[in-house]
């Protein structure tokens, strides 16, 4: 399998918060490159391209980051490990990269994405989420992007645990414990009367 995206980036010089300001006054992110060596290279990637990067790629699917220093250029499969985003406005402030080995295992944070309408909750019953994301083990390359679970066929009183997750080939969950991730549970009789309460404020208007 082949890496088909790429980001050109520049090495760069100058530290700290005067030089960072610096550069994202002319729409260029400060950035790390960590190294599977331990090495730390400070580099520094244009804005847009960064961020259209980031929406296609998220935390968990490999790219290449081609650095450019002073017209060599160096090429290195990694993913998106931090990012730093501006208070209020929508744009980048800080990014760290991290090299991979395509031969060797690496724990990704993975989103979950919860679908369908479960029986249980048809019925009356409420759908609980306890996780956004699960720890993944794999090769860079057979990392998925997300974890889908189906709802569908949970009754009241069902609960998904991570041990029951159904994971891509090769892909493993990393955890001490098999947690619940997902769990369609009864009304409590504070629920139910709140329900009732609002269902009778509705007939009245």
């Amino acid at each position: 399998m082949n890496i088909e995206k790429t980001l050109s980036v520049q090495k760069r010089e100058g530290c700290g918060k005067g030089p960072s300001g610096r550069l994202r006054a002319k729409k260029l992110i400060p950035g790390v490159f960590y190294t599977g060596k331990g090495e730390n290279i400070a580099v520094q990637a244009p804005a847009l391209p960064l961020e259209k990067m980031y929406d296609e790629m998220g935390h968990t699917t490999v790219f290449n980051l081609e650095i450019d220093e002073n017209g060599q250029k160096s090429t290195y499969p990694v993913l998106i490990w931090q990012v730093q985003r501006h208070p209020y406005k929508k744009c980048f402030t800080h990014i760290d990269f991290y090299g991979v080995d395509l031969h060797k295992d690496v724990k990704v944070d993975v989103p979950l994405e919860f679908i369908g309408v479960s029986r249980g909750v048809k019925l009356g019953g409420v759908l609980e989420t306890y996780h956004e994301s699960i720890r993944l083990s794999s090769k860079p390359m057979d990392m998925p992007q997300k974890i889908t679970i189906d709802v569908s066929d949970m009754d009241i009183n069902d609960t998904l645990t991570v041990e029951d997750l159904q994971l891509p080939a090769n892909v493993s969950a990393v955890y001490d414990h098999n947690f619940a991730v997902v769990s369609v549970l009864a009304k409590s009789k504070d629920d139910a009367e709140e329900g009732a309460a609002e269902g009778a404020a509705a007939a009245a208007e």
